[in-house]
């Protein structure tokens, strides 16, 4: 959250995330978007990545976030967290994008969404994924791209449910970037973009590097979230940090 008293907000961004910083501190993260932008976000609080557990922390919390954010004068909602949006499926993804913005009258959004939306604007139908996740996690993940058209040609696995990926250092979360996303790359040398989902791994600092190795876009689920306000116009492109936050303008058909 923007805390520089100075300057005059002039949009609020809003997240609903899986868990709060008591379970998943996150220190000094880079700064992707101005400071008259302010980042606020409550959290469901899941207990695991599992369809009940999803379930759970869906139909008994995430209306109460929502709120919240609006107390806060939120202009647009993302629910985080690619693992939920899988679980879900993406008809009820859809239905609750829709049935926030209508009871909210603001943006709605989903990371998964936002991942399905960056890859459609590299024009990139066939993809490789570079996943920690369980194998049921990935399967529901891969369900969730079908239905929206791409054709996965691989998905790696580290056998992560949710208890794993909160419990990641820095620096494993970043190790285990770049071997999977080299593992996968390996499998599907034809890909035409390479997905690395989650946030918990930290993969920010990856994402430029294996562009550069691979000469494909990478994409990952939070800096999608921040290009949506870049091809919106509410924030400038982030130079540096991969093609898509580097990118500007609007979703190719």
């Amino acid at each position: 959250m923007n805390t520089n008293e100075n300057v005059k907000i002039r949009f609020v961004a809003g997240t609903v995330s899986p868990i709060g910083p008591d379970r998943h501190p996150n220190p000094q993260p880079e700064p992707l978007l101005p400071p008259d932008i302010r980042q606020i976000s409550t959290s469901i609080e899941i207990s695991d990545y599992t369809l009940e557990g999803v379930n759970e922390a869906i139909e008994k919390r995430y209306w109460g976030c929502v709120d919240q954010l609006m107390k806060q004068g939120a202009n647009r909602i993302t629910l985080a967290g690619f693992p939920i949006s899988s679980q879900l499926g993406r008809p009820r993804v859809l239905n609750l994008i829709e049935e926030t913005a209508r009871r909210t009258g603001v943006t709605a959004d989903g990371q998964g969404e936002a991942v399905i939306d960056a890859l459609r604007h590299f024009g990139a139908n066939r993809i490789a994924i570079a996943s920690r996740w369980s194998d049921q996690l990935n399967q529901a993940l891969i369900a969730y791209l079908t239905h929206a058209g791409f054709e996965v040609l691989t998905v790696t696995s580290a056998g992560q449910w949710a208890k794993q990926a909160f419990s990641m250092s820095i620096e494993e979360g970043i190790r285990l970037a770049f071997q999977l996303a080299r593992e996968a790359m390996r499998r599907a040398p034809k890909a035409q973009a390479l997905l690395l989902p989650g946030g918990a791994w930290r993969s920010l600092a990856a994402v430029p590097i294996l562009e550069e190795d691979f000469n494909v876009p990478v994409v990952t689920n939070p800096i999608a979230q921040v290009w949506r306000l870049i091809a919106a116009g509410v924030a400038p492109p982030v130079a540096g940090w991969g093609r898509l936050l580097g990118a500007q303008g609007s979703v190719s058909s």
